[in-house]
């Protein structure tokens, strides 16, 4: 009972302040999500430094997630534009990268690969990820660029109801219709649960769609940049793309041989447990928008 308690307390004031960050303002968004960049990345260079043989540089990778973050906020909200070369804002990143390259060449160890690799899924896997939310939250029309946190929020928001919807109608169904997503993974995932969670999302995507008329006026623009049939896409590529994130993360959880990846949220794990799925969903989703609107 106290841990359900804990746990419960633990999401309402995990998603009140991500809610509060991203709609506030623009900075505490980029502030927010490059915090938790860097508090994901260090996570996992922790628990990969834990395997025999394995030393990642974990300040290094953590500081150059930042620094990507950054990047790429600076770069996507404008603000990299007030430079001669808007591009430069990437060079400290790239410079990190060369190191993190380099430098295990003087650390004399048979399976440097190992760590080579693992530094460089650091920042594919997570940082990079999470580097992509500011392209979502500029929307670039024609010569100028809206700032609107719909499209972030909507991703967060899809997530959610997938797994409140999964988890009630896996809860329901699951043991009737036993038909599992991948058994060897994850044991508790189920075909219905899955379809219930996507219906879930489906259901709020439409909803937020057909209700324009109460909103404020850019996000009511912003949410009309998509037609109904396209947020029913919007919510379906979060949905499917999120369910493979949790996927990816426990197979590497069962690699590793832990259960949770950190304890930093009380009754919730580490932070990679709580954003696994949108490591997935987050470029799925800039990829489904932007090609929608390229055409």
């Amino acid at each position: 009972m106290k841990n359900l308690i804990l746990r419960t307390i633990t999401g309402i004031a995990f998603v009140a302040v991500l809610v509060g960050s991203i709609v506030y303002s623009p900075f505490t968004f980029g502030s927010l999500f490059a915090i938790v960049s860097a508090l994901s990345t260090l996570e996992f260079c922790r628990i990969v430094n834990k395997q025999e043989g394995v030393r990642v540089n974990s300040f290094m990778c953590t500081i150059a997630s930042i620094f990507l973050f950054f990047a790429f906020f600076a770069y996507s909200c404008g603000f990299a534009h007030n430079f001669q070369m808007p591009g430069s804002v990437f060079m400290p990143y790239l410079l990190i990268v060369i190191y993190l390259l380099v430098s295990q060449l003087y650390f004399g160890r048979q399976n440097a690969l190992v760590s080579w690799a693992y530094s460089m899924m650091s920042q594919v896997y997570i940082a990079l990820p999470f580097a992509l939310l500011p392209v979502l939250y500029a929307i670039p029309l024609f010569d100028q660029l809206l700032f609107c946190w719909v499209y972030p929020l909507a991703v967060f928001l899809f997530l959610w109801c997938s797994d409140t919807g999964a988890y009630c109608v896996g809860s329901l169904l699951g043991k009737k219709i036993p038909y599992r997503l991948f058994p060897s993974i994850s044991p508790n995932k189920s075909w219905v649960g899955s379809i219930g969670g996507g219906l879930l999302a489906v259901g709020v995507a439409a909803i937020i769609r057909m209700n324009t008329d109460a909103m404020p006026e850019i996000v009511k623009f912003a949410v009309e940049l998509l037609t109904l049939p396209q947020w029913i896409g919007f919510a379906l590529v979060v949905t499917i793309f999120g369910t493979w994130g949790d996927l990816v993360e426990s197979q590497i959880k069962r690699q590793l041989g832990i259960k949770d990846s950190g304890n930093i949220l009380p009754g919730h794990g580490g932070f990679l447990d709580r954003f696994d799925s949108s490591l997935l969903a987050i470029p799925a989703s800039l990829a489904y928008i932007y090609t929608i609107w390229s055409m």
